[in-house]
């Protein structure tokens, strides 16, 4: 830059911006030569720099490493070398310029001055920091062809009081993100006037790094394939960007021929870089608790007159779509630290939020009770039909929306789909069009989400089976949202809960109306408000009350919505909640609980038809309306003749659903039925009970007697069925139950079978016209009329209860088993079943216990197709309950999962999804199989080893779970049977390592590195974690590039030093790693080669040191830790130029185990509570809390630099740690007053110092240097 400054000067171009290397502007012709002369920067001409050495004409130099530089008369300060606060040159002087001075083409000229490309964004408001000196006092009119600000025609500007608060920002790139937001979008490339998108497969994390700088944004989030944001047109890059990350400018990195020739579209890559505004604790990036970046710190927006308006500007800034809701009253918990915005009232185009009016920065009457928070759509997926949280799911794939198929969807994929949309857990997957018939296109592709991506097109796919799915099989999600209906026998019923701050709480019942009532059932997608409940109807509830008072228009879309007093503030307690029922079903022209059935179906009411109801039915309507059993299904109009249509299709309900919308349909085949439609039905008289006697059919106003030649076992199944009594045992001729009266039917019954009535039978006419009443037939029916599962996640899992005649009761367990419950999930169309549990699982019941033996074989279609013995044969309380979850359940879908505690993929201790709950995995006599069955179903290869590992610790469930019976070839561990449910105490647990992708060495490439001993992140000796604990890495083989990646993987920029074998002191533990091979382009350590893990072939003397050029050049809050008396003292921590405290809250082992080992004092040591050695010094940490995987100190969870809640008279962690410092090691700890203290030219005369003292092996002591 120094010979640069010289020719600029020389020219008089102003200042030199920029010197580039490799023919960035074309090879040039002619004679080359090497550049040989030396310039101190002062220089007026090049010819007056000192020479170095005779010119080598000869030497190897050719045009494509011809040099280049740019200089210009205008720079941005504050940012990167194309972003910034602009200043113009005017004789020897910069001048800031005034936002309202400078416009579009003039920010195209300054980009174009600078070699920058276009201009992404002017940035008014002093965006990257107030400037110092004058501000530019002419209007610059640029027409924006020019080359240089200079060539601008200007006027004397009429803003005379502008002042630094106004300086105008640019940012400028040659790269643009389209079809998201300033930081996010499809990238393009801008090469000599023409824009081309990047091929997915050339592109990487340390090019996304290059592109996030250049544009002025934050770090690079994601980095998303498959044209995310759209295809685009023309051309694609031909070349593979190989950028180191480093670099200011995308056109400076490297590049080589791409071998992706035939790349498309389809392929386009697209990027999401930190912007100034981001959304946190909302489980995905598009939806969370605003906040806001400016002057460096991240701070909150106030909810007060949030609105849908000022949502919609973050979710396009975000690149994140369409606004679903925006809320207040901090909905994602409380920020901290500063309140930037209050009352922001944006008109909803604005491309920033900054740009929104609000408050002064920082001007606020508010607090972080009332942290604005937003839901965005995300783009990518959406519910329809239904509520934010419920409907139909849609697919976006470039600008189409496509519904999904519901055999291609299952329970991980709509976890994926709940928490993209912000909602909470997946409730239910409806098939069947249960929110409606989609149109357009169905996904032809077969979602295969593992349950954790953040959003649906994160997810593998694969070409579906189903070809001819069609809009009747749509599938529909329910997913937990910040409102839910409790204890009230459906999701559409019950106590109102409400979830504030993480917390579920109550609504008061004071004014509470069936306004309020409807905009529940709306938001829960569950039709129309059927009741408006107080005086806790459904039982009381303790916790918050978060809610009183309420006050709905009826029209709001979220219960948060509506006016009511502050959440912590009421006048009620728990007698008092407010409840509601809602149905997509009523009864009319009768009371609540009898009357006329009507369906809603989108925004119609429709009639049903008498014979396409039956008493299956019935039991869904009255269980959905909260009315009890049903008492009689009446046809013929009995409440009135209805109005509009009548409803198509037939129900065919199980019986045991919670919703008319849950059951199964089928198109009816009465299409003539009208509102004054009867049929022909069927009774039977003359028997000890309601289910057996001599059959009569009514005809009109008739009821005939059956002869007993006309009638077989398939019209007796239709009977029993439609009379609700299970299935026939025995059809009885010879007037059985007695000589009826009246007619005998004339017809013959020609029934299939599988008719739910005797009116849909075929008949034709009877050939015995002389049939008396003495051949009258008889039936007996068996009399278990339903059976259900209550109390459970869904209609597939729950408490047993079985129906004899009209009377419900519960199954005792000691006399069923899987056999029977496998017969029972068949009968209730629920698959097979996966567990019999008692009733710890679903609650005891109430009533009757049916204590009866079924002795099924387990191919039977119907319980009452095994042979059982007599009702209520033995003692049994509810105690014994028996439960069953059929593998049609959510529950089945959860139980068995498995995971790795400490968040790596392939390797940890063992947790598995048992009884609704995470449970540790104890060692055990089958632990071998179970490592074998847990490696295959998490996709990690398999076993390479498997071990003890320490007590749970207290955070985690005091229930463990032992004794999974696996043979090893299982691919589910819920295959796996004898589960049990111990406590922990202080059992050994279960530790696997898989061996994942790797072939050699079987370490996950998810394990954690870091360096140690020299008291920073970016220097010391390399320590990998694998199998539960640090080890070394042996230094045979070892170079440069090794360290190289090591540097690149921890962003510690460039290897900076030869190795020097032990160079951070010896380490202690295993030697995992030896013969390490790197090319040095990698990116992480584990693409190297090494030898196998555990060879022991060196000793701790041979461990391998790496110094990275971040350790040099410290950033200003630069952060270390010391120990005041060398290996024990106070801990204290170094944080913007001061030392300070560390407080004893909440510190643990692993905290002081890894003080100790970043300081080179041993591995552990013990802590205590003591006063600080300087009264004044500030506390810096509060409760640090360091967690096994935990590298560095900077990585523990703790509280925000300087909130802290301690005494520092007797409350300052004090450390003694069980090894003693190396007084020989190099220590590269410099504070921040020596690292601003230097000029650019003096920092790298400091680094060259220092790489000499590398090697030389000299000692450079901490902080305290700075005052010498």
């Amino acid at each position: 830059m120094r010979d640069a400054a010289v020719v600029c000067r020389e020219l008089g171009c102003g200042e030199a911006v920029d010197v580039l290397g490799d023919a960035h502007f074309g090879p040039g012709s002619g004679d080359t030569r090497e550049y040989l002369r030396q310039c101190n920067g002062s220089e007026s001409t090049v010819k007056k720099c000192a020479a170095r050495s005779v010119l080598v004409a000869d030497r190897v130099c050719d045009h494509s490493t011809a040099a280049g530089m740019i200089c210009a008369e205008v720079r941005l300060v504050g940012g990167s070398r194309c972003s910034g606060r602009v200043e113009v040159l005017h004789g020897e002087t910069w001048y800031t310029v005034c936002d309202a001075d400078f416009d579009r083409q003039d920010a195209e000229v300054v980009c174009r001055e600078l070699g920058c490309g276009l201009p992404v964004e002017v940035l008014r408001g002093a965006a990257f920091g107030r400037g110092e000196g004058q501000v530019w006092s002419e209007e610059l009119q640029c027409s924006g062809n020019e080359s240089q600000i200079h060539s601008c025609p200007s006027s004397p500007s009429l803003k005379h009081n502008c002042s630094h608060d106004s300086d105008v920002g640019l940012v400028c790139a040659g790269v643009r993100l389209v079809g998201g937001s300033r930081c996010s979008g499809r990238l393009e490339v801008l090469h000599r006037e023409t824009w081309y998108t990047v091929c997915d497969a050339d592109f990487d994390q340390q090019d996304a790094e290059v592109v996030c700088r250049e544009l002025g944004c934050g770090l690079p989030v994601e980095v998303l394939g498959g044209a995310a944001f759209g295809r685009e047109e023309g051309q694609v890059w031909s070349e593979e960007l190989q950028c180191r990350g480093n670099e200011s400018q995308i056109h400076s990195c490297p590049t080589s021929s791409s071998l992706k020739h035939n790349c498309s579209h389809e392929n386009d890559v697209g990027l999401v870089c930190a912007g100034s505004v981001r959304f946190v604790d909302g489980g995905s990036r598009c939806a969370g608790r605003v906040e806001v970046l400016h002057r460096g710190q991240w701070g909150t927006v106030c909810g007060d007159n949030w609105d849908m308006r000022d949502a919609a500007v973050v979710c396009r800034e975000l690149g994140c779509g369409e606004t679903v809701n925006a809320l207040s009253d901090a909905h994602f918990g409380s920020g901290s630290g500063p309140i930037w915005m209050d009352d922001v009232g944006c008109s909803g185009s604005e491309s920033t939020l900054k740009k929104c009016q609000s408050a002064l920065w920082g001007k606020h009457a508010c607090n972080h009770s009332k942290d604005a928070g937003v839901i965005c759509s995300v783009s990518g997926v959406r519910l329809v039909g239904g509520f934010h949280c419920s409907g139909r799911v849609e697919v976006l794939q470039g600008e189409t929306w496509y519904t999904v198929c519901v055999a291609d969807f299952d329970q991980q994929d709509a976890e994926v789909v709940c928490r993209e949309l912000g909602c909470g857990l997946p409730v239910k997957v409806l098939g069947g069009a249960a929110f409606g018939r989609g149109e357009g296109q169905v996904w032809s592709e077969e979602l295969q989400c593992r349950g954790n991506e953040s959003q649906i097109h994160s997810c593998p796919t694969s070409p579906s089976l189903k070809h001819n799915c069609s809009h009747d099989k749509n599938v529909g999600l329910v997913c937990a949202g910040s409102v839910r209906l409790v204890d009230g026998g459906s999701r559409c019923a019950g106590r109102v809960e409400v979830l504030h701050r993480g917390q579920w709480g109550t609504v008061c019942g004071n004014n509470w109306d069936m306004r309020d009532a409807a905009v529940v059932c709306r938001e829960l997608g569950c039709g129309e408000a059927v009741d408006a409940l107080s005086d806790a109807h459904f039982g009381s509830e303790s916790g918050p009350i978060w809610m009183d008072y309420v006050d709905c228009t009826g029209s709001e879309s979220t219960l948060k919505s509506c006016s009511s007093s502050e959440s912590h503030k009421h006048n009620c307690d728990h007698s008092k909640h407010a409840g509601v029922i809602c149905s997509g079903v009523r009864l009319v022209n009768g009371s609540h609980c009898s009357g006329r059935v009507e369906v809603l179906h989108g925004e119609s009411w429709y009639t049903v038809c008498d014979d396409d109801f039956d008493q299956q039915d019935a039991e869904v309507v009255c269980r959905e309306l909260g009315c009890g059993l049903p008492v009689a299904v009446l046809g013929g109009a009995a409440f009135g003749r209805g109005e509009g249509q009548v409803w198509s299709e037939e129900l065919q309900c199980r019986g045991n659903e919670s919703q008319i919308h849950s059951c199964p349909t089928s198109p009816s085949l009465k299409h003539n039925c009208s509102h004054g439609h009867c049929h022909r039905r069927s009774r039977l008289t003359g028997g000890p009970h309601q289910c057996s006697g001599r059959v009569e059919v009514l005809h009109g106003e008739t009821w005939y007697t059956v002869c007993d030649a006309d009638f077989d076992q398939q019209d007796a199944e239709v009977v029993c069925r439609e009379l609700g009594c299970g299935l026939p045992v025995e059809v009885l001729g010879g007037a059985a139950f007695g000589r009826g009266e009246g007619q005998v039917w004339s017809e013959e019954l020609e029934c299939r079978g599988d008719e739910s009535e005797i009116s849909s039978c075929p008949t034709s006419s009877s050939l015995r016209l002389s049939c008396t009443h003495d051949c009258d037939v008889g039936i007996i029916c068996s009399g278990h009329t339903g059976a259900r599962l209550v109390n459970g996640s869904d209609s597939c899992s729950g408490r047993v209860e079985l129906q004899y005649l009209s009377e419900w009761g519960t199954v005792c367990d000691v006399s069923w088993d899987m056999r029977a419950a496998s017969v029972l999930c068949g009968q209730l169309k629920c698959g097979s079943a996966v567990a019999v549990v008692g009733s710890d699982w679903f609650g005891e019941g109430s009533g009757r216990i049916w204590a009866d033996v079924f002795d099924c074989q387990g191919n039977e279609t119907h319980l009452s197709q095994c042979p059982i013995s007599s009702w209520s044969r033995t003692a049994c309380s509810h105690q014994q309950d028996a439960g069953v979850i059929c593998s049609g359940s959510s529950l089945a879908l959860h139980e068995g999962r498995v995971r790795f505690s400490g968040g790596m993929e392939c390797e940890g201790e063992v947790e598995v999804y048992f009884r609704q709950d995470w449970r540790r995995v104890l060692l055990d006599s089958w632990s071998e199989s179970v490592a074998s069955v847990v490696c295959r179903q998490l996709d990690c290869g398999s076993v390479f080893s498997f071990s003890r590992s320490s007590p749970s610790s207290p955070e985690h469930s005091h229930t463990c779970v032992m004794g999974f019976n696996c043979s090893g070839s299982e691919a589910h561990l819920g295959n796996c049977s004898s589960a049990q449910a111990v406590n922990c105490s202080s059992r050994e647990q279960l530790y696997i390592t898989c061996s994942g992708n790797t072939p050699l060495c079987v370490i996950s490439a998810h394990s954690s590195i870091r360096l140690v001993g020299s008291g920073g992140d970016c220097a010391g000796r390399l320590e990998v974690f694998h199998s539960g604990s640090w080890g070394t890495v042996c230094d045979d083989l070892w170079d440069v590039k090794d360290a190289q990646v090591v540097c690149r993987q921890l962003q510690c920029g460039v290897a900076l030093s030869a190795p020097v074998p032990a160079q951070f002191g010896p380490g202690t533990g295993p030697i995992w790693l030896n013969e390490v091979e790197c090319e040095g382009s990698e990116t992480s350590l584990w693409n190297c080669r090494f030898q196998m893990c555990g060879e022991d072939e060196c000793g701790h003397k041979e461990d391998v040191g790496v110094v990275c050029s971040v350790s040099i050049l410290l950033p200003p809050e630069y952060k270390e830790i010391r120990l005041t008396e060398g290996c024990e003292g106070n801990l204290e921590v170094f944080y913007n130029g001061t030392w300070g405290n560390v407080c004893a809250n909440d510190i643990n082992d692993e905290t002081v185990s890894l003080v100790c080992q970043e300081l080179n004092c041993g591995r552990s040591g013990s802590e205590s509570q003591s006063k600080a050695r300087v009264e004044s010094a500030p506390n810096w940490l509060d409760k640090l809390k360091c967690r096994k995987h935990d590298s560095t100190l900077w990585q523990c969870p703790s509280s925000p630099w300087g909130q802290n809640d301690c005494d520092n008279r007797d409350e300052v962690a004090r450390i003694t740690c069980s090894g003693e410092k190396n007084h020989g090691l190099l220590h590269l700890q410099f504070s921040s007053y020596l690292y601003q203290s230097l000029s650019p030219s003096k920092n790298l005369w400091v680094q060259s110092l220092i790489i000499v003292l590398l090697h030389s092996g000299s000692v450079l002591s901490g902080p305290e240097v700075s005052g010498h």
